[in-house]
């Protein structure tokens, strides 16, 4: 009998497998088939502060319609106002009550006041941790890659002051070197990182020149790029490591753990393929696992990672180089 036990965010998990991020952890329904498939954890919809900056706007003009259509009457009616993060962080203590696997918050602000009002909010709510969502899409060519990070890392310090359960940061593989990027912030005390966003993508439909918002499901092939870090950080940082995109069958969760994750996190997998998907990739690891003759997650984490791994060049860019060199390195 195998053993898919782990430890991620300081938390205990029955096996590496987390549900992010999603509108399925949105629904009540959802998240308890989450929890039976046999998911270990699950991350709450993030909170997002440009939503509710929206929703506050849209709320402040519907009120204001009959301004002034009939004066001496307004003062009757009592002042509303819209409820902020009210909605959201009563639906976090519903989700934490209504299932027994640990529950992580994420957070997606923009404001540094935010940031901390926000992380303060969601942490009273009981959650088992907090996870950050950190990335930017500069359109400001002025803008410097030593300014976005130094203002996520100011971030991170005051609500690793402000808080008392872990946090993990969701990282964007697009700073200039995402390595140095997490090294600050390990520095600094985050208890785990997530390997990486998959964000939204423009698109534009020629036959009607207009803007299209396509969802951004990811594709089984884009693991590489997480798996690629992942294998460069196993041994070098103190925080815990969750790989996220690509992720769909228990395979894929295992050649995370031989580059050196401590979990993985799966989203497109559980739309396209129904959250039940999660049984079979436990399956998938424990039958992988009695293969080889492995007992426990430990017995092969990092085990391929670049520390351990006999190949110096696996990781990096080189290895296309060298694959050019063999005879007949890509057939078409």
């Amino acid at each position: 009998m195998v053993e898919l036990k782990t430890n991620y965010l300081g938390l205990e998990l029955k096996n590496p497998i987390i549900a992010g991020a999603s509108d399925l952890t949105a629904n009540m329904e959802s998240i308890k088939q989450i929890e039976q498939a046999g998911a270990a954890a699950l991350v709450i919809k993030s909170l997002f502060e440009e939503q509710i900056q929206l929703e506050a706007y849209r709320f402040e003009q519907q009120m204001a319609v009959y301004d002034e259509i009939h004066a001496e009457m307004i003062s009757i009616f009592p002042r509303l106002e819209h409820a902020g993060s009210k909605e959201h962080l009563n639906w976090v203590k519903k989700a934490k009550d209504a299932v027994n696997i640990p529950v992580i918050a994420s957070l997606n602000a923009v404001n540094p006041e935010t940031w901390i009002e926000y992380a303060i909010q969601l942490a009273e709510t009981g959650v088992d941790a907090l996870e950050l969502n950190f990335y930017a899409t500069p359109t400001n060519m002025k803008k410097s890659a030593a300014e976005i990070e130094q203002e996520h890392v100011d971030i991170l310090k005051l609500i690793k002051n402000s808080v008392k359960i872990p946090v993990s940061v969701k990282l964007s593989p697009f700073y200039t070197n995402p390595l140095n990027f997490i090294e600050q912030l390990d520095t600094i005390g985050v208890d785990g990182f997530v390997l990486f966003n998959q964000f939204f993508q423009p698109d534009i439909d020629v036959s009607k020149e207009e803007n299209i918002f396509p969802f951004n499901w990811s594709t089984q092939k884009e693991h590489r790029l997480p798996l690629r870090f992942v294998g460069l950080l196993f041994d070098k940082i103190r925080g815990d490591i969750c790989a996220s995109t690509g992720i769909f069958s228990g395979y894929d969760v295992v050649k995370m753990l031989l580059a050196g994750a401590n979990t993985v996190q799966v989203v497109s997998a559980l739309f396209q393929k129904n959250v039940s998907i999660i049984s079979t990739m436990l399956e998938e690891m424990e039958k992988w696992m009695e293969s080889k003759g492995y007992s426990s997650l430990e017995d092969f984490r990092g085990k391929m990672s670049e520390s351990h791994n006999t190949d110096p060049w696996v990781y990096k860019r080189a290895q296309y180089v060298k694959l050019l060199l063999q005879g007949n390195p890509v057939s078409m």
